[in-house]
């Protein structure tokens, strides 16, 4: 305790303020202090910017059709981007869109944008829906295409999460697949129903001996 608040009363109190509070404080420091103070500033504005850089999205935004090109295709070098295709009156399109804005302010690396199918593809089915193309320097890289390959109509925010790691498109702190075990119930419960249907065949045919 003692360590700290020594360590403490050790920190130039220029080094505690913020960047505004460094500017309005200017005329209460020496030459010393603000020659300190401008490297610091310097640092900090660094700091600032590269957190900017790498934290550039951080929503879910909406896009047309005449904007597909440059906001997916074209999108900055090395950016993932997820796009969600998609039509309001499918509940489970609205389901992704729900679990997608709070992937976009999760992971606000990575670029998430949403369109209205019809103004990108005319004539899209119904069954197709909802599409998530993830695209990287131009090339999709994942692709996930109607309600089964999307999750199902009862689709869980990890269950995405983990779809989209899988391809590459964000950095999950999920040690493993969500579904996984309701995967191997369904598994076991399939397994199960054929040894029975085996052994039921089998006193069958002994019955007709």
């Amino acid at each position: 305790m003692v360590l700290r608040l020594q360590e403490e009363a050790m920190v130039k109190p220029y080094e505690k303020m913020t960047l505004t509070q460094l500017k309005e404080a200017e005329d209460e420091f020496d030459d010393e202090d603000m020659r300190a103070i401008e490297t610091y500033r310097e640092k900090r504005l660094q700091e600032w910017k590269a957190l900017k850089k790498k934290q550039k999205f951080g929503e879910l935004r909406e896009i047309c059709g005449n904007q597909y090109v440059n906001e997916v295709t074209n999108a900055d070098k090395d950016v993932w981007v997820i796009i969600h295709l998609y039509r309001s009156s499918i509940p489970t399109c609205l389901l992704v869109n729900q679990h997608l804005s709070l992937l976009a302010r999760k992971f606000p690396e990575a670029k998430f944008v949403k369109a209205i199918v019809n103004s990108c593809i005319q004539h899209y089915h119904d069954n197709c829906l909802p599409t998530i193309f993830v695209y990287k320097n131009g090339q999709i890289e994942g692709k996930f295409i109607g309600i089964i390959e999307c999750g199902g109509i009862n689709l869980k925010l990890e269950e995405l999460e983990w779809k989209l790691a899988s391809v590459g498109a964000i950095q999950t702190d999920l040690e493993e697949n969500p579904k996984k075990g309701i995967v191997d119930v369904m598994v076991s419960s399939i397994r199960n129903s054929s040894i029975y249907d085996d052994i039921n065949s089998s006193n069958s045919d002994d019955d007709t001996k």
